[in-house]
């Protein structure tokens, strides 16, 4: 995962993930526009093994975390970089680009793929449905919450290598998840740092964890 070479920075003309636009509007009698992109809703699925007491989390490298793309260098090649200064700890997530499935079924089908779990809809617990990046993109972003257990994995997960795709699932033991969301040294998305916030003060209790 963290072997990059030859990465170069390059304009994008097109894209089926994104597309950017600006909208002109008046606010209070005063003429404004505002950049953004549009883009795919999303699925999150926060996941808590109950045979290994941990929460299963999943890291994959996310080429816009590099300090080095932001820095306008196209087309010439990133200087040498390790990989791990773009991996980022997510939840297992994926865009709700496939018509006729519901949010649901996105879910279930994502954590197969990713963390190789066969999960129903209804093993699905919803969690909240949120905007997300609301100053770029404003995309609806729903979390969803599943219990598993280690007879449910059936896969080896990691993803989809025919979409390019390349992910390790991490299993957070539940004693160290608080430090884990609180460490600043640790590249994660918000929605693990909520989803653990959420787990610990909405299921953990109930399930005799604290």
């Amino acid at each position: 995962m963290e072997r990059i070479e030859g990465a170069a920075v390059g304009h994008c003309a097109s894209s089926p993930y994104l597309r950017p636009l600006r909208l002109h509007y008046r606010q209070n009698g005063a003429r404004k526009s505002w950049d953004f992109m549009k883009t795919h809703d999303s699925v999150a699925v926060l996941l808590f093994n109950s045979s290994r007491r941990s929460l299963v989390l999943v890291r994959q490298f996310r080429p816009g975390t590099l300090e080095a793309v932001g820095q306008d260098r196209c087309p010439e090649p990133l200087p040498a970089l390790p990989g791990a200064a773009g991996v980022t700890v997510e939840l297992c997530a994926g865009l709700v680009d496939q018509p006729g499935l519901s949010l649901e079924e996105v879910a279930c089908k994502e954590v197969w793929e990713e963390c190789g779990y066969r999960l129903a809809p209804s093993d699905l617990q919803h969690v909240a449905t949120y905007r997300s990046g609301v100053g770029l993109t404003g995309s609806r972003q729903t979390m969803f919450y599943a219990e598993v257990m280690d007879t449910q994995r059936g896969g080896p997960g990691g993803g989809l290598a025919a979409e390019g795709e390349l992910i390790e699932v991490v299993h957070l033991p539940l004693d160290g998840a608080q430090a884990f969301a609180d460490n600043p040294d640790v590249p994660k998305t918000l929605g693990v740092i909520f989803g653990i916030s959420w787990f610990l003060s909405q299921v953990a209790p109930g399930l005799g964890l604290q």
